[in-house]
């Protein structure tokens, strides 16, 4: 090592333009001055390729580092948290589940096809390298309107990626979210997760150990395809973009198929001491992180690597990220047995190391030193960004903070006559308001999405995609697991992320983020375990930027101490922003998505959110509505909300406050009540607020679980009289709220359990009973009413095929298909 202060003039030219180089590596001068310190001299071609991809945001998080410091990662269930290739929990009975989210977003912006196939194939073998069976896998999603064809091209190429590369590998695909704002346009999100059974005793490391011990190569050959991905995601995106197709991977499934028997029948075996899967970064990433973690080094021989073209150079073999590759450290004398069984699995297998004493990554080829470069160097000592924090809000964001509800024109019975967005000037009552809402594709039903997904191969899958707030896959022993564990536990799974809350107020939107996946899980019974994030924001490198990001952080980390649900790992996406041919950038909403697991201890009592029966009570739980007579409660509101952008043209205001106290109580007891039988459905306030997740139950019961001899079933709404306005009663968002129906006959202990929660902490369950599940009579069609006392008529009054007609045909219609109606 040379000192410090010494200048990269005193080493002796690279042989290579090196201005060039570093903007094809994005990489800075100082990162260059920084190499050739640590290094004592410059670095060849390929040695600068490898500190590229190392030290770009997608592999080293340089800028978001000390942020994701401050989450809490321990639990009595964590068994693995951040550091390894994916967060492992304890189920208990014997069972240790693994999860973990990844981002494919700049992939999936220039090929979405590949780039989202090729991210679900990623995110699988970040599970069975664990040494875990993958048992379910879900997405979230963000596009630009529909009403713009390159987003519905977009749309299409991404669901069916994810399509072809899940149904084909045999993974169900049982739920996600999608959500759409115009700056997603050119710049979509694809968020892959994956849960997974273990199947070995010992979880499966990564961290190399035994001097001496072969370094196996297994799975696909190594091709030219997927050079440089990871500083491409690392990047913004431009109109130039398309140019950098050959750094999207290409995947082959059922190739994928084959590498999971084999990796899980080597790892059973306990041969395999050492394992990492080659996703961005390929060899480099792989070979570095399984040195830098062990403390040790690996020597790495490219002539003994299964390649597909001819003629590759050191630089193309160790950035390529052709996919199903994996790398192993075995046991001495253990390596053939593992190869023949891969190569009866129809996969590569050859010995292309060893595992040395001294800390470095040395890289051979042709009998001569290609490159060697500290591992600790790429993998562990890696630079990090620093930001200040600004002390206060952008002048942007306290703006919106300052816009209040009473802007809003009147509201009255009949309805309101929006000032502004598309129906300015127009009366419009609110049989029409939520029937746009429906239609609002962010709300709208996602059959179009999930009917392309097979999410029943495996037969675990309790609820299908659209019935449940949350998805539940049966836990059935795995093969080759000597499981105790009962079939009639679950584990349920979700993702969320309100990204206008956190647009408007990261620090909120960070916490309810974490609130309603927990709030998700509840709806069906699960008892929520753990977080895996993947923090989705535009560049850092903007006070706003680096403002939106710290502050998200926070928020998550309040809401998972808060909820006993610790972070397990992520992946963090940056420079999610589109350079427009005018120059200016345009950032995507900060989209800090949570995907979180948890345990159904009993699958006969899950629940989903269609009513169950006519007659049942119709309660929500939560902050209730209000009366008028007190201040507004600043946990409800209008701000941020579906109903402002939706119907008045507005994303503004702040966020209503999140009560992590109440969030908890409520949720306990909700989860407690449905294991007790007194709950028959359940189903949380989101967007939309009351109306809309009063006509997502009405809608559910013909999709998921018919009332009484298959008819669909209605709802009557009685809401208390009230001062407030009629907007914020129908469509307020927040307040920690659930909507449940309990059933006639289980009506006096659902009280006495309420009584009995209030009265030993008094007000941690605030409940009320708004009306009841209704069937249609005689020849009349199931109907959602919400009347008002003291009203004449109703504020609502529609049909549950009118409402389904909106709900189900707003994708569909925006994407030029047809689709069959549910009711």
């Amino acid at each position: 090592m040379v000192a410090a202060s010494q200048s990269t003039s005193q080493f002796s030219a690279p042989g290579y333009d090196v201005a060039a180089a570093l903007k094809k590596e994005n990489l800075s001068q100082s990162d260059y001055d920084e190499i050739c310190r640590r290094l004592g001299r410059a670095p060849n071609r390929a040695e600068l390729g490898m500190f590229g991809v190392m030290w770009s945001e997608h592999c080293c998080y340089r800028n978001s580092r000390p942020l994701l410091q401050g989450f809490p990662t321990t639990g009595p269930r964590i068994l693995v948290g951040p550091g390894e290739n994916a967060g492992v929990v304890d189920l208990g009975e014997g069972q240790r589940l693994a999860f973990k989210i990844e981002s494919h977003n700049h992939p999936s912006a220039v090929e979405p096809f590949q780039g989202a196939a090729t991210g679900v194939g990623g995110i699988l073998r970040d599970i069975f390298t664990m040494g875990a069976r993958p048992i379910a896998l879900l997405n979230a999603l963000r596009f630009g309107p529909l009403e713009d064809e390159r987003n519905v091209g977009l749309m299409e190429g991404v669901v069916a990626g994810i399509a072809h590369y899940g149904n084909c590998v045999g993974v169900p695909t049982v739920g996600g979210e999608v959500a759409f704002d115009p700056s997603y346009s050119g710049n979509p999100l694809v968020n892959a997760m994956a849960l997974g059974l273990m199947e070995t005793e010992d979880i499966v490391c990564s961290g190399a150990e035994g001097v001496g011990y072969p370094v196996v190569y297994v799975g696909s050959t190594t091709g030219r395809d997927g050079m440089g991905g990871a500083s491409f995601a690392s990047a913004e995106l431009t109109e130039a973009s398309l140019d950098d197709r050959p750094a999207v991977q290409v995947g082959d499934p059922f190739l994928e198929k084959g590498l999971i028997e084999a990796c899980l029948e080597a790892f059973q075996s306990g041969d395999v001491v050492a394992a990492q899967d080659m996703g961005a970064a390929g060899l480099t990433c792989s070979c570095s992180e399984m040195a830098a973690k062990g403390g040790l080094g690996i020597e790495l021989d490219l002539d003994r690597v299964p390649a597909r073209e001819a003629g590759m150079t050191p630089y193309e073999f160790l950035l390529s990220e052709s996919q199903e590759r994996m790398l192993f450290v075995v046991k001495p004398g253990r390596e053939q047995a593992l190869m023949q069984s891969f190569t009866r699995w129809g996969l590569q297998a050859a010995v292309v190391g060893r595992v040395l004493e001294d800390n470095i990554v040395r890289v051979l080829q042709h009998g001569e030193v290609a490159a060697e470069v500290p591992a600790s160097a790429l993998a562990d000592d890696t630079p990090i960004n620093r930001h200040e924090l600004i002390s206060e809000p952008p002048a942007e964001i306290q703006a919106h903070w300052r816009w209040s509800e009473a802007e809003l024109p009147a509201a009255g019975a009949s309805g309101i006559t929006p000032a502004a967005g598309p129906r300015a000037g127009q009366p419009t009552s609110w049989n029409a308001v939520l029937l746009e809402l429906l239609d609002d594709p962010t709300i709208a039903s996602k059959r179009w999405v999930y009917r392309q997904y097979d999410h029943q191969v495996q037969a675990n899958t309790v609820v299908p995609p659209g019935g449940a707030d949350a998805a539940v896959v049966r836990l059935r022993p795995q093969q080759g697991e000597g499981s105790l564990a009962p079939a009639s536990r679950g584990v349920a799974a979700v993702v969320d992320c309100p990204n206008r809350w956190v647009a408007l107020d990261p620090k909120r939107g960070g916490m309810a983020a974490v609130a309603e996946a927990a709030r998700n899980l509840s709806c069906v019974g699960a008892e929520p375990l753990a977080v895996t994030d993947n923090l989705n924001f535009p560049s850092p490198e903007t006070p706003t930027g680096y403002w939106q990001l710290a502050l998200a952080c926070r928020g998550l980390s309040a809401a998972c101490s808060a909820l006993d649900t610790p972070v397990t790992g992520g992946n963090v996406s940056l420079y999610n922003e589109t350079r427009l041919p005018d120059g200016r950038m345009q950032p995507i909403h900060p989209t800090p998505v949570v995907g979180m697991v948890g345990l159904v201890h009993d699958l006969e009592h899950v629940r989903g959110q269609a009513w169950r029966e006519a007659g049942d009570a119709i309660w929500l739980l939560g902050v209730p509505l209000e009366t008028g007579e007190a201040p507004a409660d600043p946990r409800l509101g209008l701000a941020g909300s579906s109903y402002l952008e939706r119907i008045h043209g507005a994303v503004t205001g702040r966020p209503p406050e999140i009560d992590l106290a109440l969030e908890r109580s409520v949720q306990g007891f909700l989860r407690q009540a449905i294991a007790q039988g007194l709950v028959a459905s359940a189903h949380d306030l989101s967007d939309g607020g009351l109306a809309v997740a009063a006509a997502e139950c009405c809608m559910a019961t013909a999709a998921a679980v018919p009332g009484p001899a298959g008819q669909t079933l209605g709802a009557r709404f009685e809401l208390p009289a009230s001062s407030a306005r009629l907007d914020r009663l129908l469509f307020a968002e927040g307040g920690a709220r659930l909507l449940v129906s309990v059933p006639a006959e289980r009506a006096s202990a659902w009280q006495q359990a309420l009584e009995a929660a209030n009265a030993a902490a008094p007000g941690s369950v605030p409940a009320q009973r708004l009306g009841v599940v209704t069937a249609p009579g005689g020849t009349a069609a199931a109907e959602l009413e919400i009347h008002q006392a003291g009203q004449a008529d109703p504020l609502l009054h529609l049909p549950v095929a009118q409402l389904a007609e909106s709900f189900e045909q707003a994708i569909p219609r925006r994407m030029g298909v047809d689709l069959p109606p549910t009711v």
